[in-house]
C-alpha cells in the first residue's frame, strides 16, 4: 500500500507517528494529483514510456477518480499512506500492469509538490476574485456615505474630522496592496516542478516543457534541486500574502468593534446578525467580527510558523516538509470563509448620524482653524499658538467650514482613481 514498500514490516508506532493525519488533509489536493497525473500520462506517452492503448486506460481510470472526488465519494482508508499511493492502488487495481507504471519517472515529492502548487494556484486566484469582490463594496459604502462625517482619532483621542466615504475606502485601497502580495505568491507557485523526482531528476527523456504545458504553468522550475527547495518557499510566500490580507480584515474588523460600542455608537447592524449573553439580556455582541479579528490575527502567525520549520533546513527533501501543508491549506480555506462573511455582513452595516456638536468633539476641527488663519496671513507657528491658548483656557469656539479638497481627502475620496488601482 506504501508507493515505497520494499517488503520490510514498519513498526505500527513509526507509521502512525509518520504519516499523522496526512490521509485527511490530502482530500484537499485529490483533485490535483489526478490532474497531474493525467499529464504526466500523456508526457509519458508522448517520449514512448507508453502505448496509445496505454494511455487511453490511464485516461480512464484517471478521469473516473476525478468524478468520485468531485462527487465527495473518494476516501482515504486508513492502509493507505496519503493520496499518492490510494491512487495508484485504485488504477492498479482496475488496469492491472498498466495502473503500476503511473509512476514511472515520477517521485512521491514531486507529486506532492505538484498536487499542491496547482491547489495553491486556483485558491490564490479565488482569494483574489473574492477579494475584488470585498473592494468594490468597500467602494460602494464610500459613495454611499461619502457626505457622512466621521471623527479621526489618532492615539484613540479625537484628532480630525473623517467620513465614513474616507473610512471604507482607506480599507478598500489597502486591499490593492494585498492584492500585490497575492499576485506574488500566484507568480512564485506557477512554476512547474514536476519532473523534479526526488530532487535530482530523472534518467528517463522526460518532456517537461510538456507537462508544464498541459497543467497550465507560465513557466517551470528548471533547476530540479531548486524544484524541490521550493517546498517551503511557496508555503512562505503564501502564508506572507494571507496574512498581509488577513492584516487589513483584522484592524477593520477592530474599528468595527469599536464603533459598534456604545461609547462610539457611529455604526450598527441588524439584530440577526448579532449574538446574545447568556445573563444579560440586553447584550448585541458583534461576534462574527470578533472572531474575523481572532481568525485573521492566528493567520498572521502562520508565516512565523513556516519561516520556523524550513528555517535551517539543507537543500534536498527532509521530511519536515509534511508539517508545512496543513495549517497551509487551512489557512487558504479560512481566509476565503473570512471574505465572504465579511463581504456578507459588512453590506448591512447601519451607518449612524453623529453629532459633531458634542462636547467631545469640540476640539475635531482646531487643525482647520489653524488653517484658516494662515490663509488669513499669519504664520502657521503663531496660528498654531493662537489656537492652542484658546484650547486651554477654554475659549475655542469650533469652526466645520473648511472644505478639504486635495486628492484622497474628505471632499475628493478619488474612487474611480482607487477603483482603477486594483490589479486586473
Amino acid at each position: 500500500m506504501k508507493l515505497w514498500d520494499k517488503g520490510i514490516s514498519i513498526d505500527k508506532k513509526i507509521e502512525q507517528f509518520t504519516v499523522g493525519n496526512d490521509r485527511e488533509i490530502d482530500l484537499h489536493i485529490a483533485k490535483y494529483d489526478v490532474k497531474a497525473s493525467l499529464a504526466h500520462a500523456k508526457m509519458l506517452r508522448h517520449i514512448g514510456i507508453l502505448t496509445d492503448d496505454e494511455l487511453i486506460l490511464l485516461e480512464q481510470g484517471l478521469k473516473g477518480l476525478a468524478q468520485q472526488i468531485e462527487k465527495g465519494f473518494f476516501t482515504i482508508e486508513p492502509q493507505f499512506e496519503d493520496v499518492h499511493s490510494k491512487i495508484e492502488f485504485e488504477l492498479t487495481t482496475s488496469l492491472g500492469e498498466v495502473g503500476k507504471k503511473i509512476h514511472t519517472a515520477r517521485s512521491r515529492n514531486d507529486q506532492v509538490l505538484v498536487a499542491l502548487h496547482l491547489f495553491y494556484k486556483d485558491h490564490l486566484k479565488e482569494i483574489k476574485t473574492k477579494t475584488k469582490t470585498f473592494f468594490d463594496t468597500l467602494l460602494s459604502l464610500s459613495d454611499t456615505h461619502k457626505n457622512s462625517l466621521l471623527p479621526g482619532y489618532t492615539h484613540l483621542q479625537v484628532a480630525m474630522p473623517s467620513s465614513f466615504g474616507l473610512w471604507f475606502s482607506a480599507y478598500a485601497e489597502q486591499l490593492i496592496d494585498d492584492v500585490f502580495l497575492l499576485d506574488a505568491a500566484l507568480k512564485t507557485v506557477d512554476q512547474n516542478p514536476l519532473g523534479s523526482a526526488a530532487g535530482y531528476g530523472s534518467s528517463f527523456p522526460i518532456n517537461r516543457e510538456f507537462t508544464t504545458k498541459e497543467l497550465g504553468f507560465s513557466t517551470l522550475k528548471y533547476n530540479v534541486v531548486a524544484a524541490q527547495m521550493s517546498r517551503g518557499k511557496s508555503e512562505r510566500t503564501l502564508a506572507l500574502a494571507l496574512g498581509s490580507l488577513c492584516n487589513t480584515m483584522s484592524r477593520f474588523a477592530m474599528d468595527i468593534c469599536l464603533y459598534n460600542s456604545q461609547n462610539f455608537g457611529f455604526i450598527a447592524f441588524p439584530d440577526q446578525l448579532t449574538t446574545g449573553s447568556s445573563i444579560m439580556p440586553h447584550k448585541k455582541n458583534p461576534d462574527v467580527f470578533e472572531l474575523i479579528r481572532g481568525k485573521c490575527n492566528k493567520i498572521q502567525a502562520l508565516h512565523t510558523e513556516m519561516v520556523l520549520i524550513t528555517n535551517n533546513l539543507p537543500s534536498g527533501y527532509h521530511r519536515d516538509f509534511q508539517l508545512l501543508k496543513e495549517n497551509s491549506i487551512a489557512a487558504v480555506e479560512d481566509v476565503k470563509d473570512i471574505l465572504d462573511i465579511f463581504n456578507y455582513t459588512i453590506q448591512k452595516v447601519i451607518v449612524k448620524d453623529i453629532d459633531l456638536t458634542d462636547e467631545k468633539y469640540q476640539h475635531l476641527f482646531t487643525v482647520d482653524s489653524i488653517n484658516n488663519l494662515v490663509i488669513e496671513g499669519m504664520s502657521f507657528r503663531e496660528a498654531y499658538q493662537t489656537i492652542g491658548k484658546q484650547v486651554q483656557e477654554g475659549t475655542y469656539t469650533s469652526d466645520s467650514g473648511k472644505s478639504h479638497t486635495h486628492e484622497g481627502s474628505i471632499g475628493n475620496l478619488c474612487l474611480e482613481e482607487i477603483k482603477a488601482k486594483f490589479p486586473k
